[in-house]
């Protein structure tokens, strides 16, 4: 059964590939399909982030996660470095925790 699963896998992750490969040229080039494509990673991190903020399994959760993002994003507004606005935000959700 793992093997069929593993092979099904791949044989699917060619064909993905392939479909991408054999997508003509002209449906690339045009300027909505660049546009949209331009801002999919943005849409995915987003929603990445606020999966990873909200969730515990299948549950809707509101923690300290919460308090680290907010404090992350507050540090970003104000122009902080990358790593200054890694630090605040784990700082803030470290001391939430420990205040719950």
């Amino acid at each position: 059964m793992t093997w069929a699963a593993i092979l099904v896998t791949s044989a699917c992750c060619y064909l993905l590939k392939l479909g991408g490969l054999l997508v003509p040229r002209a449906w690339l080039e045009n300027e909505t399909v660049q546009r949209a494509s331009a801002l999919l990673p943005i849409a995915l991190l987003a929603a990445l982030a606020a999966v990873q903020t909200f969730s515990a399994g299948s549950r809707l959760v509101v923690d300290a996660r919460l308090a680290g993002v907010a404090a992350g994003v507050t540090a970003l507004l104000l122009r902080a470095p990358f790593i200054v606005v890694v630090a605040v935000a784990a700082a803030t959700a470290a001391a939430a925790r420990a205040l719950t």
